[in-house]
């Protein structure tokens, strides 16, 4: 199946070579650019991309706005594409609360050309983009430094068995679905059965906003290692 892609950043040499690199590809199909965050949200109801990649930092509307509007859209609207934000910056405030508002996750703009077409492949197929050490960086920093206001969320942990409460904290501390199993000792399937039960506990969107959460719970603290 053809991944739908639209590509919105302000630079329009930016666009193009995002646009040629993954049109290239046989599965990815470029179905639309756009120069800013009002437009982008335009142009993904219009096309409905399976994702969209977003620069954070763009003028009428920026990257965090336009993922909001995007995710959390009004009523009659029912596409909800996969965003994937692109930014220059390892730590920026607007990346932690795009994957809070259910960004699928970030990616710097100079990463290398495979790092982009793996991730737009990554991002479509529903699982989010946090194995990058520096994406466990910036959400412990900004859990850290500046932690949004919680309604107790410590206490959804309660509805979760010990075994899911332990797959989200090796969620959380960047493994993989295979590192996961492997350190339970268990099918990778299992793993997966895991992963839905605990999004479904906690009405979380994705992985993004599962790591997001075991920081603010308390479950991991900034600066934790897997054991």
């Amino acid at each position: 199946m053809t991944i739908r892609v639209i590509v919105v950043d302000d630079q329009a040499m930016v666009r193009a070579g995002f646009a040629a690199l993954l049109s290239a590809q046989a599965d990815i199909d470029v179905v639309g650019e756009a120069p800013d965050g009002r437009r982008g949200v335009e142009v993904s109801r219009s096309v409905h991309p399976d994702v969209v990649l977003m620069d954070v930092r763009m003028p009428e509307m920026d990257g965090l706005a336009a993922a909001r509007e995007l995710l959390n859209p009004p009523a009659g609207v029912v596409h909800l594409p996969k965003v994937l934000m692109l930014t220059t910056f390892d730590v920026d405030d607007y990346v932690y609360e795009a994957l809070r508002a259910g960004a699928s996750g970030f990616l710097l703009k100079d990463a290398p050309p495979a790092d982009l077409i793996a991730a737009v492949r990554i991002v479509a197929a529903g699982e989010a983009l946090l194995a990058p050490s520096v994406t466990r960086r910036l959400i412990a920093d900004f859990a850290q430094r500046r932690p949004a206001p919680r309604r107790d969320p410590s206490l959804r942990l309660n509805g979760l068995t010990p075994r899911e409460t332990e797959v989200l904290e090796l969620i959380a501390r960047g493994l993989s679905n295979q590192e996961i199993a492997d350190r339970l000792v268990v099918a990778e399937q299992t793993v997966k059965t895991h992963i839905g039960r605990v999004l479904s506990k906690l009405d979380l969107r994705d992985r993004a906003q599962a790591v997001i959460f075991a920081y603010e719970s308390g479950l991991v603290t900034p600066g934790d290692a897997p054991a």
